[in-house]
This record gives structure tokens, C-alpha cells and sequence, in this order.
């Protein structure tokens, strides 16, 4: 069953909102990874954390279709899937609330505060953990448990992370280089975005949703990229469609040497080099648990909008030689019309996950 997003918000450090982001994003903008927008107060203690701030700021972006959406179905038939990995540790390190740790939180934060009777849960599974929320909302909608889904990812700048990924000795105090000779690390970021998912006519489609896992190393992925390339062809084959059907692939792209090692590989498996594609974390940040919720949000505003302009590859131009060579996307370059889009996600563990949208 094909479900189809009706209506898409986010935040980032680009913006705070879909089209500010893709402009911001289309122009190359450099700016600090974090969110400065003002965000909305929450009141009760349970759930007043950044990622729930930010993931209201986004729902008040489209509450009159959160409102149609329990007019048509009702509150017992439509889940709510969120996707993060630090909800609110920072706070919890002060409050020692248990409540501000558990994954599930801002699931459940949208869940009460919209006063909904159905499913919720949280999804934690690194960086691929956005995708995996569309998974699990295919899922409920595709069983006749939900009529509809709100789904998305949200995760807040955290000292804790932040240490884990020092000690990796992959943080960088540049901003992220991928696919270079010379590659600097990871910048982490944070972010937002909500996605309302339904069995209608009218709206991207989610077309295809590839799973798979390397089980090679806890926070290495397997360099010859066998199992990611596998994640992309499941996709391809759920959405029907020859790679020559993907008009861009936004990629992982954390700029670290393995994940660049390991995702050229498995592109050039599947794709014959010629395809368009781009690392926007370089522009973003790395967004943990967010990460794949804002670049599927930038792939459904590049679909939904009809825009005709590809988000850039921003790095030195110093491609590294010792990997395969992918069609990087330059500034400014214009496409006539984009139908089908990639999101490729790849986390810790080996946990692969690529989603296919189009219109």
C-alpha cells in the first residue's frame, strides 16, 4: 500500500520552515549548526524539552490539517511515530526526571497534546531512525490500525553526544568535508520536521522504503557498502523503478572517511555514476535522530514545490581518489523537472535505511 505525505514542516539552523530551509539550502548558506528561531513554551515539566519545542514550533505550522485530519478520522485512528536519539538528556543531567530520557517522549508529547487515542511510540535507532519512523507509519496504515500517521524526527544539540563522538575522534571543528581527499569529520546539529502521512491521491508519494542491516561493527559501517546498496535496491524494488528513475539522491554524507568509503561504494553499485546527488550536512549539521527527518523534509519541499533547483554538494572540490566517483551537484544547477528522489540513512550498528518519494 502507497501512503502519501499531505503536508510537511521543519526547523534547522537554515530556517524555520520548509521553504526558508530550501532556499537557504539551494544558495549555499553557511551558518552555526543550531536553531535560533524562537520557539514555542511548554508547560509541563514532563515534556518541556528542546526537541518537543521544536517539534511544536512545526506542528503550528500545519494545524488546520492536523485539524482535518481528526474531523475525518478520529482520535483513536491516528499514530504518532517520532524519531530521536538524545530527547532530553541535557535536562535530565539537572532534573534526574526519567521521564525527559525515555525515547518514546516526544511521541508522546504530540500524542496528549493534541488529545489523540491512538498508537505512539519512539524510534531510536541512530541516524537512520527518521526513515524507520515512515517504516513503522507504512506499516500501522498499510494493517488498518491508523488511518493516518504523524510522523517525523526531532533531536536537540546535546553535551553527551557531543562527548561520545570526540571520543570516536570524529568531531570536527570545521565544517564537514565529504567526499574530499581532505575529509575534516562531523558537525552535529539539530533539528525538527513533521510529516503527515495518509492513504491519498494528492500529495508525494512515498514510493519505496528500504531496511537492512550490516551487523559488521557498532559504529563502523562495512566499507564495501554491500548492505546499504542492498537497503537501496529493496527500496527501488518496492517503488517499482529502475535507479535510472532517481532524478537525485540525497546522501548520508557525514564527511568522515568511513561513511564516505562506504556510501560511494554502495552507490556505484547500484547507480552508473550519473545521477545527481549531494551531502546537505555540510549546510545542516548532523542531526542525530533528526538527520534523515530534515533531508527527507528537504527532498519532499524539492518534489512538492516544483522546484528547479538541486540542493548543492558544498565541499573543497577535492574529490578523493581513492573512492568511486559520484555526480557530486554543483551550486546553481537547474533541472528541468525532478519526479522521483533517494534519501539514503545509515547509523551506528550498521542500521541501513533509505526512503524513495515522488510526485
Amino acid at each position: 500500500m502507497m501512503i502519501t505525505i499531505t503536508n510537511a514542516a521543519a526547523i534547522c539552523n537554515l530556517g524555520d520552515n520548509l521553504d526558508e530551509i530550501f532556499q537557504n539550502l539551494t544558495a549555499g548558506k553557511l551558518t552555526d549548526f543550531k536553531v535560533t528561531s524562537p520557539l514555542p513554551e511548554i508547560t509541563s515539566e514532563k515534556y518541556n524539552i528542546r526537541c518537543n519545542r521544536m517539534l511544536l514550533h512545526c506542528l503550528n505550522q500545519i494545524k488546520p490539517d492536523i485539524s482535518r485530519l481528526i474531523e475525518k478520522y478520529g482520535k483513536k485512528k491516528i499514530g504518532v511515530v517520532i524519531a530521536t536519539t538524545n530527547t532530553g538528556i541535557d535536562k535530565f543531567e539537572i532534573t534526574h526526571n526519567y521521564e525527559l530520557l525515555k525515547m518514546s517522549n516526544p511521541a508522546e508529547f504530540l500524542k496528549e497534546y493534541l488529545g489523540l487515542e491512538g498508537l505512539f511510540c519512539g524510534v531510536s535507532t541512530a541516524c537512520s531512525s527518521g526513515i524507520k519512523a515512515f517504516s513503522i507509519a507504512q506499516k500501522w496504515i498499510e494493517s488498518g490500525l491508523c488511518d493516518a500517521v504523524i510522523a517525523g524526527g526531532a533531536d536537540e544539540l546535546s553535551k553527551f553526544p557531543l562527548a561520545g563522538f570526540k571520543s570516536l575522534e570524529v568531531l570536527s571543528d570545521k565544517r564537514s568535508n565529504p567526499f574530499s581527499k581532505n575529509v575534516t569529520g562531523i558537525n552535529i546539529s539539530e533539528a525538527a520536521a513533521l510529516f503527515v502521512l495518509e492513504k491519498e491521491n494528492k500529495g508525494i508519494k512515498v514510493l519505496g522504503l528500504g531496511e537492512t542491516s550490516d551487523a559488521y561493527h557498532i559504529s563502523t559501517p562495512n566499507p564495501d557498502g554491500e548492505e546499504a546498496a542492498k537497503a537501496m535496491l529493496n527500496a527501488l524494488k518496492e517503488a517499482n523503478l529502475n535507479p535510472s528513475n532517481i532524478d537525485y539522491i540525497n546522501l548520508h554524507g557525514t564527511g568522515t572517511l568511513a561513511n564516505d568509503t562506504m556510501e560511494a561504494n554502495a552507490v556505484s553499485k547500484i547507480f552508473d555514476g550519473k545521477t545527481p546527488v549531494s551531502a546537505t550536512k555540510p549546510l545542516t549539521g548532523h542531526c542525530l535522530g533528526a538527520a534523515a527527518s530534515i533531508e527527507t523534509a528537504i527532498c519532499y519541499e524539492l518534489l512538492s514545490n516544483n522546484k528547479n533547483i538541486l540542493p548543492p554538494h558544498i565541499y573543497d572540490g577535492e574529490y578523493n581518489p581513492d573512492i568511486p566517483k559520484l555526480n557530486l551537484v554543483s551550486k546553481n544547477t537547474k533541472v528541468n523537472e525532478v519526479k522521483n528522489v533517494m534519501c539514503n540513512a545509515f547509523g551506528f550498528g550498521g542500521t541501513n535505511a533509505v526512503i524513495i518519494l515522488g510526485k
